[in-house]
Formats: structure tokens, sequence, C-alpha cells
């Protein structure tokens, strides 16, 4: 097991033996995408129109919302209720070069 500090729950967190992608920077657009970059050095786009249509992100479609995307814990984060995890965000999101 590892123990990595989270700076932003200023406490230790376990994890298991192999490397956890986690998100480290997020810019959102007003087009409703972020700009990622990981933890492994990885850039890629992320658009998130598509889940605006699920209950739980519908609230993101205020714009005001939605530009206050933040990194918390390595996921991507807008308030205590919503988030989308450094996993789904690393595997869908499109490479940026």
């Amino acid at each position: 097991m590892k123990i990595r500090y989270d700076q932003d729950q200023k406490e230790e967190i376990l994890c298991g033996d192999e490397e956890l992608i986690s998100v480290t920077e997020v810019k959102p657009s007003r087009d409703y995408s972020l700009a990622l970059t990981f933890s492994n050095g990885k850039k890629g786009f992320f658009d998130c129109l598509p889940l605006l249509e699920k209950s739980a992100f519908q609230t993101l479609k205020n714009e005001v919302l939605f530009m206050t995307a933040r990194v918390g814990c390595g996921a991507v984060v807008w308030n205590d209720d919503i988030d989308i995890a450094p996993e789904r965000l690393y595997e869908e999101s499109v490479d940026k070069t």
C-alpha cells in the first residue's frame, strides 16, 4: 500500500500498489468541456454535454456552476454533491495535441 497526501483534503490517503490516475489540473470551458491534466502527464479534453441529461448532473447546465469546476481528491468536483471520477475522465477524454 502507498500513502499519498491529498492537498485539497489536507489528509493522507491509502492507495493500492498500482499507480492511481488522478486529475491534477482542470480548466472548464463555456462549451461544457473540461481541459484536463492527469498525474501521468497526459492532457485531454472531456465533453460534459452528454452527462448533463442525467439527473445527477443536470444542475451543471447552470453555466456559472459549471465554470466552478476544480480538482478535489484527484477528481473533478463542483460542490459536495457533484463529481466525476478520474478513471472515467481518463478513459473517455480525447487526447490534447
